[in-house]
């Protein structure tokens, strides 16, 4: 309400660009960086697609996101629309949140009833109307171009960029996708301001980021921390230790797709440069936890199945190379450690997506830190 009768537009924009609210899915980018590239796109008609297929295993984020508090990510939706230019708004829900499309449908509903949503809101002249659709099942849809893909009804494979969805995305119109938990930030910024929101955060990073932490913590939660926050503390301190004394001996943090941090580097800041200078990300910020008894080849092999199977095959580095990769593995004796980074190498740069140029950086953690256990000493 203050967006409509305050600020226009390019101020909003102005704000979440100022606020640099980094995109909580995966890759970080700005979130106001890829607005002004949808605003700024040729074309009236444009939309505005929110991704919450979250496919990572050990994450529950969004699933607590779109289930306890849709109405949050509703108005984070309608200020991007109202930003952008955008008059209509879709929500992918992961097949497995049923709870999560109903509860998000209701509060459609109920703010379509108070006028804050449908057609010239509050009397502002903007309109903005929000479908929910269904997901397919399928880890890679998480990719925002096999996401648009699956919305269309097409299989949900990865295209090539560019183009850029903010250019020609969803039905060819500009189109900005974001993650559930970005979105949910943007009403604080548009209420308190860019200065309020960075204040929130002693990191590099303003603002705050929900974490979810595994079944081998004393305390399994989503808890949300300021940027910056060492691990220990949320490891340790609010995640209450691992069950039944056990050490831990590493983190996968931000998904399958995130490098692994071993236990000696627990006074590392949760942040996106702070991580990055480990080998890992903050990703979707799911924390799952392996203690002392994890055999890293095992783990090494449940990864290469996890990539290898949830390949959409759309190119060959990474239908073929994670296969490949899982073969090295599961062979019995020691791995041909030279081979083995070749193979990472060409899946980090040939990869047509995240999913194949990603995958190598967990490896490389558990080659660098426990190459005895993988027999690639």
């Amino acid at each position: 309400r203050r967006a409509l009768a305050e600020l226009t537009p390019e101020t909003l924009l102005d704000e979440v660009e100022a606020a640099n609210i980094r995109g909580r899915g995966g890759a970080g980018f700005p979130a106001g960086t890829k607005w002004r590239f949808a605003r700024r796109a040729a074309g009236a008609d444009k939309v505005i697609v929110v991704n919450g297929d979250e496919g990572d295993p050990g994450s529950y984020i969004d699933k607590l996101l779109m289930e306890r508090n849709p109405a949050l990510l509703l108005e984070g939706m309608a200020l991007a629309g109202f930003a952008v230019g955008a008059g209509q708004g879709y929500v992918y829900v992961r097949s497995e949140y049923p709870r999560a499309k109903a509860a998000l449908e209701a509060a459609i509903a109920a703010a379509v009833a108070d006028g804050d949503l449908g057609d010239d809101i509050r009397g502002s002249g903007f309109s903005f109307h929000i479908g929910v659709v269904e997901g397919a099942g399928s880890y890679v849809v998480g990719e925002e171009t096999a996401l648009l893909n699956s919305l269309m009804g097409l299989r949900g494979t990865v295209s090539a960029r560019p183009p850029f969805p903010a250019e020609r995305g969803y039905d060819e119109r500009p189109t900005v996708v974001n993650n559930v938990e970005t979105l949910c930030n943007v009403p604080f910024v548009a209420r308190e301001g860019a200065a309020a929101y960075a204040a929130l955060s002693p990191g590099a990073t303003p603002g705050s980021k929900l974490i979810s932490l595994n079944e081998r913590f004393r305390d399994p939660a989503v808890i949300e921390v300021p940027f910056g926050t060492p691990i220990r503390e949320i490891c340790e301190g609010l995640g209450g230790g691992l069950v039944d004394g056990h050490e831990i001996k590493a983190l996968q943090i931000g998904g399958p797709l995130g490098g692994i941090l071993p236990g000696s580097k627990l006074d590392t800041p949760f942040d996106f440069d702070a991580l990055a200078a480990e080998g890992c990300m903050v990703g979707h910020g799911g924390i799952v936890a392996f203690d002392e008894r994890t055999d890293m080849r095992e783990l090494a092999r449940h990864l290469l199945h996890f990539g290898a199977t949830e390949s959409c095959g759309k190119c060959f580095p990474c239908r073929i190379g994670l296969q490949r990769g899982l073969e090295m593995v599961q062979a019995e004796g020691p791995i041909d450690r030279a081979a083995l980074e070749e193979l990472l190498e060409t899946l980090e740069v040939a990869s047509l997506c995240a999913h194949g140029g990603g995958m190598p950086a967990p490896i490389r953690s558990l080659l660098a830190h426990w190459p005895d256990e993988l027999g690639a000493a």
